[in-house]
């Protein structure tokens, strides 16, 4: 899998550029500031219609205009796919692939993949729980396309139970409260599921990446899934939790069991991450983690996906840089932003980003 070319007009600093996308590894090289993680990005929203750094689109669009345009064409499967998208500052997105309009990003995205990793991935390994809970939805959605609707579905359900809870002030249940625990049950416990199976398809995966990138005989990270309902079947299990939590829900007003109190431990050497890994270690577990992502998503698709690396070599020591930046070759097409000439990996393709310029070194 891999982009031919990329069109892009007014999304973010970049007023406009076009370019061809050689195969292999491609370093970008600048400065900070002149829009290197801007160009993944574009990738990135080319193909999965989301962008990996804001949830909403209104950042994407060059200040000024009304809108960002992005054109590219994919190599997937044997086949060409070209992808149209218009990013409005008000109003709906427009979407064709091979000059058909698409409304669900899924019809997409079952097309195309791509992994990208960034700076902000820190949070996965040192942040709140929600960071964790969110990786694992991106990676169910990045794997299996068509089960991207699960967490929405769970938290659309959520937030209505929630508020019958919050709003209720009567004495006992509020009506209406079973019909709400139905729902939850059912949208909870396929989440539960997708999520344990993402995580079990990188766990081992993670782990290698990260061993490889420590290097020798290097602390191992353990990766593993904490549903706040486990139990098997799951919708049994969640039942009967719902069951034992009734009453102090009723005094708290909120919804205490469910995947919305998951979690993802992550430990090296049996030891919290997020509280007792080195700053390199935590960087290392970060990477580890999209790098078992992009390795699931090939194992599940037979080709590797477009991978876009934000400046990973941040916080390595020289030897874990190295390390890593020899094992970013022979995994299908890779776009890495660099702020230094001096961490373009060997054998690289190097393009050089100046203001108004991208192109080839």
């Amino acid at each position: 899998m891999r982009l031919l070319w990329l069109e892009a007009r007014d999304f973010r600093n970049h007023r406009s550029v076009s370019i061809e996308m050689p195969q292999g590894l491609t370093a970008v090289v600048g400065a900070n500031g002149l829009g290197k993680t801007n160009l993944l990005e574009a990738v990135y929203y080319l193909c999965a219609l989301a962008s990996p750094r804001v949830s909403v689109d209104l950042p994407l669009v060059r200040s000024g205009a009304e809108s960002a345009f992005l054109r590219g064409e994919v190599e997937a499967a044997g086949s060409r796919i070209l992808v149209e998208v218009e990013v409005r500052v008000s109003g709906q997105n427009r979407v064709q692939v091979n000059r058909s309009a698409v409304r669900r990003k899924r019809e997409l995205r079952r097309q195309v993949r791509a992994v990208f990793s960034g700076p902000d991935d820190l949070g996965v390994v040192q942040g709140e729980p929600g960071e964790r809970r969110r990786f694992m939805d991106e990676a169910v959605a990045a794997l299996w396309p068509m089960k991207e609707g699960t967490a929405s579905a769970y938290d659309r359900a959520l937030r209505q139970r929630n508020r019958l809870l919050k709003d209720w002030g009567g004495a006992g249940e509020p009506p209406g409260l079973e019909g709400w625990d139905a729902e939850i049950v059912t949208h909870g416990s396929a989440l539960t599921d997708a999520r344990a199976r993402a995580v079990a398809t990188m766990r081992e995966r993670a782990n290698k990446e990260f061993s490889t990138l420590v290097g020798g005989s290097g602390p191992r990270l353990a990766v593993e899934y904490r549903p706040n309902v486990a139990g098997v079947p799951v919708e049994e299990a969640f039942v009967a939790q719902l069951a034992g939590r009734r009453a102090d829900e009723l005094v708290r007003r909120t919804t205490l069991v469910g995947p919305h109190r998951d979690d993802l431990s992550l430990t090296v050497e049996d030891l919290a991450a997020r509280g007792f890994a080195s700053h390199g270690e935590a960087w290392g577990a970060a990477v580890a983690l999209r790098l078992a992502l992009a390795g699931a998503v090939a194992e599940e698709v037979r080709e590797p996906p477009i991978l876009l690396l934000d400046d990973p070599f941040l916080g390595l020591d020289p030897a874990r840089r190295g390390r890593l930046a020899e094992g970013l070759g022979g995994r299908g097409q890779v776009a890495i932003a660099v702020p230094d000439a001096a961490h373009v990996p060997p054998g690289a393709t190097v393009w050089r980003i100046e203001e108004g310029r991208i192109g080839p070194a």
